[in-house]
């Protein structure tokens, strides 16, 4: 029986993970807190670094403790056979420690000494040689990211680079899986390489000889272009590993009971697993977690631990989907309702006393059709000087949800709702989300206010803010409100403000326009669902009309105006949201395409940028502008929360905006950002008492990592319900659409598919052992039988669902036009879908 004793001077992390380690009596790991004990207290002292005292205090605690043993075997009368060990990989530290008699050794040696030790070290950050590397420069530190193309192919995204690194080959990946943070050595400029044009699947297990040559194959057919910065992994500094989601594929030995575990996210591995299930678990969806990862394994090693259903069942693939992208996605717990007022809800006068009373406004919310968690509502009208008011009023969710309660902590860990196709995760109960602080129409509301005067012009002159209770005149969706500003015939208050709104809306976008802001796109499509089975029976891309516009427009002001107030109030502490400005390098691929198209693209400036996609049009492909905006977006960089007391202000820009400073105050009932922002606010104006979690800056730096997270994860989430509903759309359907080529590759051409807002891909097969088409990488183009594809190329494909991988069943494209010989379908004949009988909202 053995017992380990932490010592406090110990990073707050380790110190948390040894302190659940405490509460497992079979651990016997037992704490004691040396900052607190006259004998082991050490005081700093003058010129002495905080790493250097802390270090002495270990000493200190560790002399004392070995002393404190041999005191208690002398009173027992026995023997003392206990040693203290000082592990630390601190050579200075360690050096020390055993001048002074401390037996002191690093975490590898001592791990090493143990019996049964491989896979121990093997689950080691690195060896002793690598904290110096990263130290030295030698290494860099940075995050993993495997390429969703080509298993054999990552980027590691480095602090202190603004190019990512570019890392190719299973030995130069070594065993990095996706989000690791991974020690990286930089490859000599003469061995730098750049992605395959090869599209390639890790579709079968393969010894390591053929995994040898497929790295050879892979090399030999990089593309041609540029050299990326190249490197090698040394070594995984901290795990991402989590529970993974995805089938079995069974051993094909009789009775065997190892198998492999084949992950729904194509950037995972396949894990080794044991199980005596195996039958029982095929055609199910099981979840699975990493042991360890042998270095002379080409994967993981794992443990199966529990079943989701049955492959291609809705919920069960709901559910998956909701796993993999660490979605919370429990029911609110009977702490977080308790948090909840007791209906009716009723609106006291110290409530009204505390409130611009502004119900007798025409105020009206305009939001897609089937809202129910409606946060925004504006108004306008003119004033007696020629000038109008201009309002913007948001939930005011900060009144229901205080900090430190269950609640809160509830809101703040799931960070955002998350929008599927068929359902909506709500990140507060729907009591609140779908009433209480939704702005439903002719109801009384808690709001927090921005009204601004504005010139005609929309230039302006005054703004105020304020705590308010509103009375929504009508919840218009953007065709109501659109048909609204259109009819001539009407001239109600409602009708008036969405006018005057409007058309203030154009100004202030065509200010920005000049100012620098991009207008990017996306492939954005809504289903229809059958109100019985719940299966989408249609789907077509979403309008946009001028009331979108309008309503954006007026949101981006709102943030910024908030932005500017609570920056002011609290330079240190405020929660903004920046977007950094990408490498130029970034756009490479959209400056080549479009100067194979005629085109030249300035990107040294969002600005330039801006112009330049202003003016690449080709009459002949209405489409063509848009794909160029859609890649656009692909060369960004992602958007991000932080605190102002932990960036430099040159690095608070948003870069898409053209923006010097914004944050998010717009959604509340489904950003939790905005609800700091709103508290933020409060406090500023004088409506709400301040809080010190609300004030302290590595606090709310260290809640945006989560918000960060949560947010992207949210995207991910959605974008994986467009894919599993188009794959439920297309079951049973085989169609013809027309598309456009993305991305031309060596065996393969990308198609987007904008009525449906998919792409797939069409594999250029080999026919009769040589290949049918030629690939000029140069001009980035395929031909066969006198027909050459090349990039925004229109095509017409054929779709419909390949059922030949169970674990990933998926869209097969199949080329109908242009016609080329031996390797064309026959097109379809048209069919209608059925009428829709329900349309489900995604916002």
């Amino acid at each position: 029986m053995s017992s380990c004793t932490r010592f406090d001077t110990v990073v707050p992390l380790h110190y948390k993970r040894v302190k659940d380690c405490c509460t497992i009596s079979d651990k016997h790991f037992y704490t004691f807190v040396n900052e607190f004990h006259k004998d082991t207290y050490v005081e700093r002292e003058p010129g002495e670094s905080s790493n250097d005292r802390n270090d002495r205090a270990i000493r200190t605690a560790a002399k004392w403790y070995q002393k404190h043993l041999q005191l208690c075997a002398e009173d027992a009368g026995i023997a003392n056979e206990m040693k203290v060990v000082l592990l630390t990989n601190d050579t200075d530290n360690r050096n020390k420690a055993k001048a002074e008699g401390i037996m002191a050794y690093t975490v590898h040696e001592y791990v090493k000494s143990l019996k049964g030790s491989a896979d121990l070290i093997d689950r080691l950050a690195g060896l002793d040689s690598k904290p110096r590397g990263l130290k030295s420069g030698r290494y860099l530190q940075g995050t993993f990211q495997a390429s969703r193309e080509n298993y054999l192919e990552a980027n590691v995204s480095v602090a202190s680079r603004e190019e990512m690194v570019f890392i190719q080959g299973h030995k130069n990946l070594n065993r990095g899986m996706q989000e690791d943070v991974v020690a990286i050595e930089m490859l000599p400029e003469s061995e730098w390489s750049c992605p395959s044009s090869m599209i390639l699947e890790d579709v079968e297990e393969k010894a390591d000889e053929e995994t040898d040559q497929e790295d050879a194959i892979v090399k030999t057919k990089a593309a041609k272009g540029p050299k990326l910065p190249s490197g090698r992994i040394v070594g995984v500094i901290k795990r991402k590993w989590r529970q993974y989601c995805g089938i079995l594929q069974k051993s094909v030995l009789p009775g065997g009971t190892r198998h492999l575990f084949i992950p729904a996210e194509r950037r995972i591995p396949k894990i080794r697993i044991e199980t005596r299930q195996a039958a029982a678990l095929e055609g199910q969806r099981i979840v699975v977690v990493i042991d360890s990862w042998p270095r002379n394994s080409r994967y993981p090693q794992g443990h199966y631990v529990r079943k989701l259903g049955a492959i291609g069942d809705k919920d069960t693939e709901n559910e998956v989907l909701l796993l993999e992208h660490d979605i919370p996605h429990s029911t609110f717990s009977e702490a977080v309702l308790a948090c909840l007022p007791e209906l009716p809800w009723v609106i006291t006068d110290e409530d009204l006393a505390k409130r611009t009373d502004l119900r007798s406004v025409s105020i009206c919310s305009v939001d897609p059709p089937g809202c129910t968690d409606i946060d925004d509502a504006l108004h306008a009208f003119k004033l007696d000087n020629g000038n109008y008011e201009v309002g913007v009023h948001i939930a005011d969710v900060s009144h229901f949800i205080r900090n430190g309660t269950a609640i809160d902590r509830e809101a703040q860990n799931r960070a955002t709702t998350v929008y599927l196709i068929d359902k909506r995760i709500d990140m507060v109960p729907e009591l609140l989300s779908s009433n209480l602080c939704s702005l439903r129409g002719n109801e009384d509301r808690f709001a927090m206010t921005v009204i601004w005067e504005m010139t005609p012009n929309a230039k302006i002159v005054k703004t105020s803010f304020m705590k308010s209770i509103i009375r929504s005149k009508a919840a218009l969706t953007y065709a109501e409100a659109q048909m609204r500003i259109d009819d001539p015939t009407l001239t109600d208050d409602v009708t008036k403000s969405l006018r005057i709104l409007n058309s203030l809306a154009k100004i202030l976008k065509q200010g920005r326009i000049e100012k620098g802001a991009l207008t990017l796109a996306s492939s954005e499509v809504r289903f229809h669902i059958d109100s019985e089975t719940h299966d989408p029976i249609d789907v077509q891309t979403k309008e946009l009309r001028e009331t979108n516009s309008m309503v954006e427009e007026f949101m981006l002001l709102a943030n910024i105006s908030v932005a500017e107030k609570i920056l002011a109030e609290f330079p240190d502490c405020a929660l903004l949201r920046r977007h950094p400005a990408p490498p130029v390098s970034n756009f490479d691929p959209l400056v080549t395409i479009a100067k194979a198209k005629g085109f030249t693209m300035k990107v040294s400036t969002g600005k330039d940028l801006a112009d330049s996609l202003e003016l690449a049009h080709i009459p002949s492909n209405p489409y063509f502008n848009t794909m160029l905006r859609i890649l656009t977006t692909r060369c960004m960089m992602q958007a991000v929360y932080f605190c102002t007391g932990m960036v430099a202000p040159s690095e608070f820009f948003h870069y898409g905006l053209a923006a010097p400073i914004y944050t998010h105050f717009t959604s509340p009932i489904r950003r939790y950002s905005d609800i700091i922002v709103h508290r933020l606010l409060a406090v500023s104006i004088g409506a709400d008492a301040s809080y010190p979690e609300l004030l302290d800056k590595n606090k709310t730096q260290h809640c945006s990592y989560n918000l960060n997270f949560r947010h992207r994860m949210a995207q991910y989430a959605g974008r994986a319900s467009v894919g599993l509903h188009t794959q439920l759309f297309f079951k049973n359907r085989t169609v013809d659409e027309e598309g456009y080529i993305l991305f031309v590759r060596k065996n393969a051409i990308q198609i987007l598919i904008p009525k449906f807002g998919l792409e797939g891909t069409v594999y250029l097969v080999e026919q009769k052992g040589a290949s049918l088409f030629t690939y000029n990488e140069e001009e980035n183009t395929q031909t066969a039988d006198g027909v050459t594809l090349s990039v925004f190329d229109p095509v017409t494909v054929q779709i419909s669902i390949d059922r030949s991988n169970i674990q990933h069943q998926k869209l097969r494209l199949q080329l109908v036009r242009p016609v080329i010989s031996g390797f064309s379908v026959e097109p379809q004949p048209v069919t209608s879908s059925a009428p829709p009988t329900k349309k489900i909202r995604s916002k």
